[in-house]
């Protein structure tokens, strides 16, 4: 593999997704708070999730490579790192590097809109910044902290980071959605968590399906799964939420089903592997619809 190939894989291209839908669901608010939208502001609000996505998975590549965990890991399509600086070790250097510099465009990107918003930004942009720079260092060794983190990052902090930076204001639509993706995150990050409890355990992390077993763990899993969807029914009950946002409860039949699947065979990662598949479309899937509910409404 080549240098550059190895620094382009280990961001872990085809999770980048993940970043542009909460960025859009942050625009989308905006929009329905009829804020006027610029093409230079969406552009970047855009570029700064997707680098800062970018940046976490470089930095999480660089410190699993270096502390020994990739080499003691088996990668699945859902955990274990990308494997490209194992098969790359010069490229270490390269990877950490590209995360610096994300985070130094990100930094940038933030300052400019700090500038033009006003200080309501700050806090909510240095706890994305701490998010990123502490999460597989220091997050992964709380358990609590680790299930949270990942959620907090994406719904949140994107989301809503998204929407101030527009010029939106922080409502209980806004705040429903930032709760659903934060949910559904930090579900898949968790179930992610499986496949790797023993290599993980021997590098000193300290995660829930370590902490808790992987049982008691999956019924966690499941009830942050479908936890989403009872927010987002409550909301569009209490109208919070706009009633297209409902197309989102279309999902439901299958997250059931899911929930079903994952807590049948938790304990068994070869039968477990195809649910962990499942469970990214169904995330997929929901926040997409809830994008395009937004879209409607």
């Amino acid at each position: 593999m080549s240098y550059l190939t190895a620094i382009l894989r280990s961001s872990r291209p085809s999770f980048l997704i993940l970043a542009p839908l909460c960025v859009l669901l942050g625009i989308l608010i905006a929009s329905h708070q009829q804020v006027p939208l610029r093409a230079l502001q969406i552009f970047l609000v855009f570029l700064g999730g997707l680098l800062a996505h970018a940046a976490v998975n470089w930095l999480n590549e660089y410190e699993d490579f270096r502390s020994g965990l990739d080499l003691t890991t088996s990668p699945t399509p859902f955990s274990g790192g990308s494997g490209a600086l194992p098969s790359t070790p010069n490229a270490a250097n390269g990877v950490l590097f590209a995360s610096a510099l994300s985070l130094t465009v990100v930094v940038a990107i933030g300052g400019y809109f700090l500038w033009l918003r006003g200080s309501g930004l700050f806090w909510l942009g240095l706890l994305g910044l701490v998010l990123v720079v502490a999460y597989t260092r220091w997050l992964t060794r709380s358990p609590w902290l680790c299930l949270l983190a990942p959620g907090l990052g994406f719904g949140p902090v994107m989301i809503l980071g998204t929407l101030l930076a527009l010029g939106g204001r922080i409502d209980s639509t806004a705040l429903s959605v930032a709760l659903v993706a934060w949910l559904l995150i930090s579900e898949l990050l968790l179930l992610n968590q499986f496949p790797d409890v023993e290599a993980d355990r021997r590098n000193g992390r300290r995660h829930l399906p370590i902490l808790l077993g992987k049982y008691r763990a999956a019924v966690l899993v499941v009830a942050l799964l479908l936890g989403a969807y009872v927010v987002i029914g409550v909301a569009l009950i209490a109208g919070w939420l706009p009633v297209p946002l409902s197309l989102a409860l279309l999902v439901l039949p299958l997250a059931l089903w899911l929930g079903a699947k994952i807590l049948a065979t938790c304990k068994t990662l070869p039968k477990l592997l195809p649910w962990m598949g499942v469970n990214v479309v169904t995330l997929l899937v929901t926040l997409g619809l809830l994008n395009l509910g937004l879209a409607l409404g």
